[in-house]
């Protein structure tokens, strides 16, 4: 049976469907070695590739659906690669043979907190659905006065460029002086538009953290930059908000990461130097 170019891709974990969709635009897949065109469908036994490699088409029940909960800290970004070379939010995952992992939506560079990850493009793409309404919880520094008309704006909706906005829930949270923490709540994921609500009532957020998606919480005693997959009846519980079968099994073993901070870093110059002294006392031997 015939299937959408874009859903298959998106099953064999290249990336989600949206982004497929958008590969797909940009004629960067062909199929059979003609440039594939939106809404063209495959069948089993055709060539797909992307960017000229070809992509490995598998069943959809040979692959056992995993979730990873990421702690992202600031002045990470997300996505693959940068071309200036900053760091991204995939340089610290865990590396899955034959697979890789699809983020669940984006934070911006300047926001931390809660990221989830999947090697299922087609649950990748139902959570970041509008339709499904998933809630977000979110803890915000406010620099400015908060009024109570403007608690009330934000919650019975504002207007911004891309649309009417409004938070569920915004619950004071202390703090002193003009700084004060909120934790807010909605169920979209338009760009910056957390920041972007509070700035039409006058105020900027200085600090932002997602604490919370749907019923997964950030794990508080996860580092910023750490990550821990998560166990099968949490990957389900995705799985049933978004109407997907449940799956039966779990693979919660991981090949380890060669991490790339600060003190790897370290530790290969010392090695390096360590190694050009050896060779610079074994050429004045031999003098």
């Amino acid at each position: 049976m015939s299937e959408k170019l874009q859903k298959v891709l998106a099953r064999a974990g290249v990336g989600s469907r949206r982004e497929m969709e958008k590969y797909i635009e940009a004629n960067r897949v062909s199929v059979d070695g003609k440039v594939a065109r939106l809404g063209d469908r495959v069948e089993p036994n055709q060539t797909i590739r992307v960017d000229g490699h070809i992509v490995k088409v598998e069943e959809p029940q040979e692959r056992v659906c995993r979730v990873l909960m990421y702690h992202k800290p600031e002045g990470e970004l997300c996505t693959r690669k940068d071309p200036e070379g900053r760091r991204t939010v995939f340089d610290r995952l865990p590396r899955i043979e034959g697979d890789r992992w699809i983020a669940i939506g984006r934070l911006d560079i300047n926001t931390s907190g809660l990221l989830l990850f999947t090697n299922d493009g087609e649950l990748a793409n139902r959570v970041m659905h509008p339709s499904y309404e998933i809630e977000r919880e979110y803890s915000v520094r406010v620099f400015g006065d908060v009024t109570k008309e403007a608690v009330r704006n934000l919650t019975k909706g504002v207007e911004l460029d891309d649309g009417p906005a409004r938070f569920h829930s915004v619950k004071p949270m202390g703090g002193e002086g003009i700084n004060k923490w909120f934790n807010v709540t909605l169920s979209e994921g338009r760009n910056r538009e957390v920041r972007r609500m509070w700035q039409s009532q006058g105020v900027e957020v200085s600090r932002l953290i997602r604490v919370r998606y749907g019923e997964l919480e950030l794990n508080k005693r996860l580092p910023q930059g750490g990550w821990e997959e998560l166990e099968l009846s949490k990957v389900n519980y995705l799985r049933k908000t978004v109407k997907l079968k449940p799956e039966t099994q779990t693979k919660l073993s991981v090949d380890p990461i060669k991490r790339k901070d600060k003190r790897a870093k370290v530790n290969r110059i010392r090695k390096a130097v360590k190694k050009h002294n050896q060779r610079v006392q074994q050429q004045k031997k031999r003098r």
